[in-house]
């Protein structure tokens, strides 16, 4: 399929072929969705923990005396029914990944930017360049090309001065193409490519 190259000036600059095994697939939701989910679990830190009764800082002589006092039979103050007592089955660091097939994941990726070309929200751009890291600048160059909230994905590296400008723009995240994710590029309205990482996605996917 054909896609036509702009600039951030929103001047033509040719068209590109974008494989059809690529950015040509009908979108599959469910796919995406155990994509997204695989992607949220695995960056969750699984930190979270609470004292056991065998942590806590609590005297482990029994209570008061076995028989004869009317109340209930205890004999620590560190169990979780006390005040100060340690919590029974509390939660505990953990990792909270899933497993999915290295094949899904690919398959994932091909689908989100199937989904993008489809609702025309994909933009192919020749570069993103600017000679002075200057937010102002960028934004207005963003307007003339009806970008609001997107992703845009360069070649290997970002140049410094464009991710310094775009950093300050709310709902724009600019990342270089080993960063590509569904989970991002599904979340923003639009996702702008350059004709660099359109040949290394191309490149990835042979």
């Amino acid at each position: 399929m054909k896609a036509e190259i702009t600039t951030l000036d929103a001047k033509k600059a040719g068209t590109v072929d974008l494989p059809d095994d690529v950015f040509g697939l009908e979108p599959r939701a469910d796919i995406l969705q155990r994509m997204v989910r695989y992607q949220l679990a695995k960056r969750r830190s699984g930190t979270v923990e609470v004292k056991d009764r065998s942590q806590v800082n609590l005297t482990g002589a029994k209570a008061y005396r076995q028989k004869g006092t009317g109340r209930a039979r205890h004999g620590s103050r560190r169990a979780g029914i006390f005040k100060g007592g340690g919590k029974a089955f509390g939660p505990k660091p953990r990792d909270h990944a899933i497993e999915l097939p290295k094949k899904v994941r690919a398959l994932a990726l091909k689908h989100a930017l199937s989904s993008k070309a489809k609702t025309d929200t994909l933009v192919v751009l020749d570069k993103c360049e600017l000679k002075d890291g200057k937010t102002k600048e960028l934004k207005s160059r963003f307007a003339k090309l009806g970008l609001g909230s997107v992703l845009i994905i360069d070649g290997a590296a970002v140049q410094g001065e464009f991710a310094r400008a775009a950093r300050n723009l709310p709902d724009v995240d600019v990342l270089p193409v080993a960063g590509i994710n569904v989970y991002d590029i599904l979340r923003h309205e639009k996702l702008v490519l350059t004709k660099a990482a359109v040949d290394a996605l191309e490149a990835r996917f042979k």
